[in-house]
């Protein structure tokens, strides 16, 4: 494998406290933002499984152009006044350069998603507004993109300015049906060697089933993981995107019980 080696060891920082030692770090929240009831309903289920940080969208890339692409700024108002509001922070995703400046108004971590991992603007637009404040960047693996490819997407951020990078592999596109996409749990065991990066685990996207998140969590923390962004909804059934995913209430309350012995066995605390 033909990793650079210079600058891959960037030194950064964990974002905005995303990432601390001896901690395995939890995001969780519904896929978008739908309406104030909706999040905050969904919200309050993330402050009552225990965790500190929800996740959001108010800008959605999908596929289709027919699918709900989020409430835009009016989303972004609701996910600042209801996690603020609950004692959380917030992660959601950032689209265009130009959204930048007010989504930093409303959320502590600005997350990269998977279609935008080679928007090389993007990147270094993002990396240069967040240089020097507390903002943290959640920067997730393309799903045809190597972990080269991916770390040298981070050091775009870097290289601008922006310390607050997490790592996040959210699985690739293979031959494989059975799930959504093939959660490669190597790259991050890979990515941690190359890069002083946290690196956490999406596994929502990558199996696109509930029902595999949870093992698939678990997968996460012997893999050397420093955390997950799983998707939960406080009624699935009735979610406006990737409903096949979210974790109901009853699952995410017992997300921290079945991770605990494995994150033990790791030293580390489920936060």
């Amino acid at each position: 494998m033909d990793i650079i080696e210079s600058g891959v060891k960037t030194g950064a920082k964990s974002g905005n406290g995303l990432i601390r030692p001896g901690a395995f770090r939890v995001i969780a929240g519904p896929c978008t933002v739908e309406s104030h009831k909706q999040f905050e309903a969904s919200a309050k289920m993330v402050q009552g499984a225990g965790y500190e940080y929800v996740r959001g969208g108010a800008f959605k890339p999908r596929t289709s152009p027919y699918s709900f692409q989020g409430l835009g700024k009016e989303g972004l108002k609701i996910l600042s006044e209801v996690s603020r509001s609950l004692g959380l922070k917030s992660v959601t995703e950032v689209l265009d350069p130009a959204d930048i400046g007010l989504i930093m108004e409303h959320a502590e971590v600005l997350q990269i998603g998977a279609r935008n991992m080679a928007n090389f603007a993007l990147l270094k637009a993002v990396g240069s507004a967040i240089a020097g404040s507390d903002h943290g960047v959640v920067l997730k693996r393309g799903f045809a993109a190597t972990v080269e490819e991916w770390i040298l997407a981070a050091e775009y951020i870097t290289a601008a300015g922006g310390e607050n990078v997490v790592l996040c592999e959210r699985g690739i596109r293979t031959f494989e049906t059975s799930t959504r996409f093939t959660l490669d749990l190597s790259a991050v065991i890979v990515a941690k060697r190359l890069t002083d990066l946290p690196v956490i685990v999406d596994p929502s996207h990558a199996a696109g089933r509930r029902d595999l998140v949870v093992p698939l969590s678990k997968a996460s923390v012997a893999a050397e993981a420093d955390g997950l962004m799983v998707e939960s909804h406080h009624e699935p059934q009735a979610a406006l995107c990737d409903a096949e995913q979210a974790l109901p209430v009853e699952a995410l309350m017992g997300l921290r019980e079945s991770l605990r012995p494995f994150a033990e066995a790791m030293g580390r605390e489920v936060v």
